[in-house]
């Protein structure tokens, strides 16, 4: 891939007002179902045993509609800096915050499902621009993941996990970042994690909320919370995970209803929210009810439901078991994460663990749920893999 770069454009996020009076006609007129059979149970896991239970939804779904406010998460987008660029034949959109510090290393921080660069917006400044003249800085690229947000829509298959990673490579590149930092949980942190194996010359150490280990190995050998943890990320994927089984078979089956419904599109991310967060009932105990409507709604207004499903379609269950990651890599399992991997199992693919974290707070969404504490643990971990380098 060449690595022109007058193909970078900026780039401004602004939905019409028709778009905007469309999502508030179809809020006002959405046909509901009835309350869930396990109505009255006591606040925790049981209340959202059957999914989003009504009553929350309709809550949210009349702040949606009456006070929610879009424009201003544009105008943080906007005030970020948005750009993008043609890879490999697809647009991308990204957010570039430069840091003003001449020793900031170029950083690239990947989103994964149901989030986007929404996951990132109220930490860019601070990794950009730290008020401690002693902690590290970076310059931050925040991509979107194709088919999500503002990137393009892939129009034919093939656009897994190594095919992202590697135009990655490229849109650092075209920055003038040969050689940077990278971060990412979920896909992003499978996609990292395609990142350091694949292009070592490229990524000078990773940070990842996402350590997959290779398949087949022994439960002998590890501590009662280690193998705790091996089988509760094996009874996630066998009781918890319908909705990775649909997108990676049906993807636009579930997409008709994601991309015609805003209704449908809420209930299928808030499920998640709520599920995979740090929390004992509702996901707006720890994070912001607008910070979950941006996300929403940008899924929403960019129609991107059923092409961002695809990514399962593309890559579920893909990352090559023969992949060894080299470069030095910090690695946190938050604790109420869905899959966190024994750190002897982790050994096994990354070769260089510099800095192991298991935080006493926080879940799939850290950057949203403990922001404070993410921004220290990234910078930590970060500062490790550096040090490492020297």
């Amino acid at each position: 891939m060449s690595r022109s770069t007058s193909d970078l454009h900026a780039f401004e996020a602004h939905a019409s007002d028709a778009d905007l009076d469309d999502l508030r006609a179809r809020l006002a007129a959405a046909r509901l179902p009835e309350a869930e059979t396990v109505r009255g149970a006591a606040p925790g896991p049981r209340r959202w045993e059957q999914g989003v239970p009504l009553g929350d939804l309709v809550e949210v779904v009349d702040y949606w509609r009456t006070g929610y406010e879009w424009r201003s998460f544009e105008a943080r987008l906007n005030g970020i800096g948005q750009f993008r660029t043609t890879v490999d034949g697809l647009g991308i959109h990204f957010l570039h915050r430069r840091s003003p510090r001449p020793d900031a290393t170029p950083l690239v921080l990947t989103h994964g499902w149901p989030g986007s660069v929404a996951e990132f917006v109220d930490v860019v400044d601070e990794l950009a621009e730290p008020d401690e003249a002693d902690a590290p800085a970076f310059h931050v690229v925040v991509p979107s993941l194709p088919g999500f947000g503002y990137s393009d829509k892939p129009a034919t298959t093939g656009w897994g996990t190594e095919r992202i990673a590697a135009a990655w490579v490229e849109l650092m590149g075209r920055l003038g970042y040969d050689t940077f930092l990278a971060h990412g949980g979920d896909w992003g942190g499978n996609i990292t994690t395609v990142l350091a194996g694949r292009f070592p010359a490229h990524v000078l150490g990773i940070h990842t909320l996402f350590a997959q280990a290779p398949p087949g190995l022994s439960t002998d050998g590890l501590t009662a919370v280690e193998r705790a943890w091996a089988e509760e990320t094996r009874h996630f994927w066998s009781h918890r995970a319908a909705y990775a089984k649909q997108q990676a078979t049906r993807p636009q089956t579930i997409g008709y209803g994601l991309v015609d419904s805003p209704i449908g599109l809420l209930a299928w991310i808030l499920d998640k929210f709520a599920e995979w967060s740090d929390t004992e009932d509702s996901p707006f105990e720890t994070m912001s009810r607008d910070r979950i409507l941006d996300d929403v709604t940008l899924y929403w207004l960019t129609r991107s439901g059923a092409s961002a499903a695809r990514i399962y379609y593309e890559s579920h269950d893909s990352l090559d078991p023969e992949l060894r990651v080299d470069v030095p890599s910090a690695v946190s399992m938050y604790p109420r994460d869905i899959e966190k991997c024994p750190r002897p199992w982790a050994r096994e693919r990354y070769r260089r663990i510099v800095r192991w974290t298991s935080p006493e707070r926080g879940g799939h969404f850290p950057s949203l749920e403990v922001p404070g504490y993410f921004v220290e643990d990234l910078r930590e971990g970060l500062a490790a893999v550096l040090a490492a380098q020297r």
